[in-house]
């Protein structure tokens, strides 16, 4: 006997619920959005249609992962950022909604800027560099990681927006990749690892047990990175005009004065929502 989708709410509520979840009910709703290709209206519009055997048992399979901390970015393959929807898999990190400071501060930074170089380091997704070069049409993004899954979740996100030809992927460690390469950039853009390796653990579940730990992982103070990114850029054949650089909470000091000894005097520092200062930008 098929379920209805009241019905199979119902019951994802209660083991969501069950299993800790804040919002069991939204969770719920979500999922099955999900699961079936269909908005949330459509749920509340259709509550007693039945639903198939394979929707149902797909949908009992996502709320079991779903309870043992899986995310929902992964189950459903997608997040959204900049109101863009980007393709996400265990392989790349799920893009924060306080990256979009980041992306929106460089967008601001080169409104005055014609045809603009802009480099990311540590893509992963590709959130922010499909971002900049959706927002920035006369932009030319080059985006590095290490990680080659990475990067082809990278290329999709790009293809999936028409900016495919716009953006050069490269595999390869922090600057390494452009070793051989003769570029200018306008814009240095990172948010690099910065939780440090002893909090790595204290991470909710949902964190600590389904994203890549290296996109996480600092080093010591959480500044590994911040170090290697300043410290390494005589790497570049052209020092970049200015950095953006995503900082964890507590960090921007720090990594401002990393800013200064590579010779960028000029720094500014961004609040997000929380009032965080989650941004450092810095001019040469």
């Amino acid at each position: 006997m098929g379920i209805a989708i009241s019905a199979a709410l119902a019951a994802a509520t209660r083991q969501l619920r069950a299993a800790g979840l804040a919002e069991p009910r939204r969770e719920a709703e979500l999922l099955l959005a999900a699961r079936l290709g269909r908005n949330l209206a459509y749920l509340y519009a259709y509550r007693e249609e039945i639903l198939s055997a394979e929707a149902a048992a797909g949908y009992r399979d996502w709320v079991s992962r779903r309870c043992h901390g899986e995310p929902y970015a992964y189950l459903c393959g997608e997040r959204e950022f900049m109101g863009l929807p980007f393709s996400v898999t265990p392989a790349c990190l799920i893009p924060r909604p306080e990256t979009e400071l980041l992306v929106e501060a460089v967008v601001a930074e080169l409104a005055a800027v014609s045809a603009p170089e802009i480099l990311e380091v540590g893509t992963g997704s590709g959130a922010v560099a499909v971002a900049l070069a959706v927002l920035v049409p006369d932009a030319r993004v080059t985006a590095t990681d290490i990680s080659a899954p990475a990067l082809s979740v990278a290329a999709g996100n790009a293809a999936r927006h028409g900016v495919r030809e716009r953006i050069t992927f490269l595999s390869g460690d922090l600057y390494a990749p452009l070793a051989a390469r003769n570029s200018s950039f306008t814009v240095l853009v990172s948010n690099p690892p910065y939780i440090p390796s002893g909090e790595l653990a204290k991470l909710s579940r949902d964190i600590s047990g389904y994203e890549p730990l290296a996109a996480l992982d600092g080093g010591a103070d959480g500044l590994h990175y911040y170090r290697r990114l300043t410290g390494e850029l005589p790497a570049l054949s052209c020092k970049p005009a200015f950095l953006a650089l995503e900082v964890g909470k507590g960090q921007a000091g720090a990594v401002s004065t990393l800013c200064r000894g590579a010779g960028y005097e000029d720094v500014r520092l961004l609040r997000d929502l929380a009032g965080i200062e989650r941004v450092v930008l810095a001019r040469a």
